[in-house]
């Protein structure tokens, strides 16, 4: 109950804060803008009040502009753990297709017509692009119902926020990832292998270090990525926290990967397996690599097949092993809300029989 006194009232809030508000002469209760941390700081605001009334000055507080959803949103955006990869995909997003309908429209006033609206006027030649500005709009207004600041989130378009490739790329097949290896400059070759055979991402792969490698074991130790944002080259932890993972190299590869660092590295532990052209200290660009992997892709028969397809293909033949979908998570560092309890039940030592089925997998071709 707030607390009367001879001018004004003091409400201590369950957070232990104070707010305080007053009758002024235009007989409307008026509380401040801010709560206080102590009574006495309350009291020292009613104060000034009383003062400014007794002595003529008080004018009416102005009342405050409704919060927009461009307020909400950079709020949202400042005070979330992202990743600055994530980060700024978002920002982009934010700016070209969320905020110019949205940011100066009260979050209050954002309805599900509006969405509905927008959501058409985007048009269906972008899909991709489209689903993840409606999904980061479905989570924003989400955090606002959260916070309390509106009732409901009007974004209720079914599967606005999904979307499917419109042609499905297929994975490589054995023979045609050998003919992409062959056909990259020998310096590269181990990236298409371990992209593919361990299911290693770009940013992964060109982070890779000597000092990552367990060769007694036949581990790769996947600890750290690195992310291009506006030109700077940022180093941090893998995409997710499962990303955080050893995985097990298939046998025939082991040849491969101690050749690869007796002969092309430099820089003692710290080395770079793939550096910048030209500089061993700086990291590979894909610029670089897509110039000679395009190429390549040509060369094997698989102009439609991306660097990162090289991963699905990776969980295809661990897949063909009889690996489960637990011990596939684990082996690609994926985590997802959906399937986080089945990658928790992941065995390490499945992953070396895993790796050893895959090698055979090349055995029986070459029979």
């Amino acid at each position: 109950m707030p607390r009367r006194r001879a001018f004004g009232a003091i409400r201590k809030l369950p957070s232990k804060r104070h707010q305080a508000s007053y009758l002024g002469p235009d007989t409307i209760r008026h509380k401040a803008p801010v709560t206080f941390e102590t009574a006495e700081d309350a009291e020292a605001w009613l104060t000034d009040r009383r003062r400014e009334i007794k002595n003529e000055d008080w004018t009416p507080p102005t009342t405050k502009a409704p919060l927009t959803f461009g307020e909400h949103a950079e709020r949202w955006l400042t005070h979330r753990q992202l990743k600055p990869r994530t980060r700024y995909h978002y920002r982009k997003i934010l700016d070209a297709r969320i905020l110019p309908t949205f940011g100066d429209v009260a979050l209050k006033h954002v309805t599900a017509d509006l969405i509905d609206d927008w959501h058409y006027r985007m048009g269906d030649t972008t899909p991709t692009a489209n689903a993840h500005a409606y999904g980061l709009m479905r989570t924003i207004l989400s955090d606002a119902v959260q916070r309390r600041l509106i009732q409901f989130n009007p974004c209720h378009i079914r599967g606005a926020g999904n979307t499917k490739r419109v042609k499905q790329i297929g994975p490589a097949s054995l023979p045609e990832l050998e003919a992409l290896t062959l056909a990259m400059p020998e310096r590269y070759r181990l990236m298409i292998l371990l992209a593919a055979w361990c299911g290693l991402r770009f940013g992964e792969i060109t982070e890779l270090r000597r000092h990552d490698f367990d060769l007694t074991n036949g581990v790769v130790k996947i600890r750290r990525a690195v992310v291009r944002v506006n030109g700077e080259v940022i180093i941090g932890t893998p995409k997710s926290a499962a990303g955080t993972r050893d995985v097990s190299i298939p046998p025939h590869l082991l040849p491969i990967v101690k050749a690869h660092l007796a002969d092309t590295i430099t820089g003692g532990r710290e080395g770079l397996l793939f550096p910048a052209s030209g500089d061993p200290t700086k990291h590979l660009a894909p610029a670089t690599l897509y110039r000679v992997f395009y190429k390549a892709r040509e060369e094997a028969g698989r102009p439609d097949l991306r660097f990162h397809d090289l991963r699905h293909t990776g969980a295809v033949l661990a897949a063909s092993t009889g690996a489960t979908l637990a011990e596939l998570m684990a082996r690609l560092g994926h985590s997802t809300a959906g399937a986080a309890l089945r990658y928790q039940h992941a065995a390490k030592d499945r992953d070396k029989v895993i790796a050893q089925a895959l090698s055979e997998l090349v055995a029986k071709t070459h029979d």
